[in-house]
């Protein structure tokens, strides 16, 4: 930092903001062990006192420490470029009409409930309501420190496998949704996005009806004639402000095609082969004949299915990151895609 025209250099911004995530690791290590101490000398006090009323704080003291050191923990894998930022998210129902549409209004749910319980911030961008119930497909964003390191751990395709609600004759139903989550990027990494290759367009927002659906054109659909990429806003009652949020969004997908463009170049040097087909999920969430929750990348199991859909997902996410850490990270099965 002290070398001539460092500030000017365009690694500058990049290496400062590497340097405050490290300073927050460090400062927040080392309050982890300051509480650590603290709670070591409650500890000794009520040994010495005989306090049971005390000993049962230093437990619950040491659990909640417990869980901000597995926290802090994961951290140290989220290294990547673009992991301490915000992250949007797109869940789109797979085959199964309305079943599948109302699991992708269980997963909505189940991923703002995580939201809430870890303090980010969340705001609807675009939502598809079914034609009976559910949703055909909703792009919202997730907004605080990590929020994408954390949450790429779920993209992929979810299955859900239950007694069907919308079925009279009470048949067992499977169900599929793929979610996809990329970084929100930052304004100063440069993507063209030529006018000539845009085709706008604006319409009246959609949704159940009531004084959240606009009654003017405020609702900005974007094509990207090159990609085929389409992006639609209408969080928004402004449509300059629908259009700036769509341009943002589309920024951050052409980001991450080229991203993939260059992973998949990668495989074929090194000769990896990676299957991304519909219905090879990352994980199975069961209801009926019997209820669990399984990973299929990380093997991680949970039988409380009530608990993981209102968004205790931390688990999961925890696995998927030290197993991708060791590189012990592997594709599901033939028989676990065929299931």
């Amino acid at each position: 930092m002290v070398k001539d025209g460092f500030w000017e250099s365009p690694e500058a911004k990049e290496i400062m903001r590497e340097r405050a995530r490290i300073i927050d690791l460090l400062e927040s290590w080392k309050n982890l062990e300051q509480e650590f101490e603290d709670t070591k000398v409650l500890f000794e006090l009520a040994l010495d006192e005989e306090d049971e009323h005390t000993l049962r704080e230093v437990e619950a003291r040491l659990d909640e420490l417990f869980k901000k050191v597995e926290e802090e923990e994961i951290k140290l894998f989220l290294s990547g470029k673009h992991d301490t930022s915000n992250a949007i998210v797109t869940i789109h129902a797979g085959a199964g009409g309305t079943e599948a549409q109302d699991w992708v209004e269980m997963l909505l749910r189940m991923y703002l409930r995580w939201a809430e319980k870890h303090n980010y911030r969340t705001k609807i961008i675009d939502i598809l309501a079914g034609e009976e119930a559910g949703i055909k497909s909703v792009t919202f964003t997730v907004e605080g420190p990590y929020a994408y390191g954390h949450l790429k751990a779920e993209s992929g395709i979810h299955r859900l496998v239950r007694i069907s609600p919308f079925d009279a004759s009470g048949r067992r139903h499977t169900s599929f949704a793929s979610v996809s989550v990329i970084p929100e990027i930052e304004d100063d990494i440069q993507i063209e996005i030529r006018p000539e290759d845009l085709k706008i367009e604006t319409m009246r927002a959609s949704g159940h009806g009531g004084q959240h659906v606009n009654k003017t054109e405020s609702a900005v659909r974007i094509t990207h004639l090159p990609t085929g990429i389409v992006v639609q806003c209408q969080n928004e009652r402004s449509q300059h402000r629908n259009k700036a949020t769509a341009l943002k969004i589309l920024k951050a997908r052409l980001y991450e095609l080229e991203r993939r463009k260059k992973e998949e170049e990668k495989q074929k040097l090194y000769g990896e082969k990676k299957e991304i087909a519909w219905g090879s999920q990352i994980r199975s969430y069961v209801l009926h004949p019997y209820r669990l929750i399984k990973d299929h990348r990380t093997g991680v199991e949970i039988g409380n299915v009530e608990a993981v859909l209102d968004g205790a997902l931390d688990e999961f996410i925890r696995a998927y990151h030290l197993k991708k850490a060791r590189g012990e990270l592997k594709e599901p099965s033939v028989e676990e895609k065929a299931a």
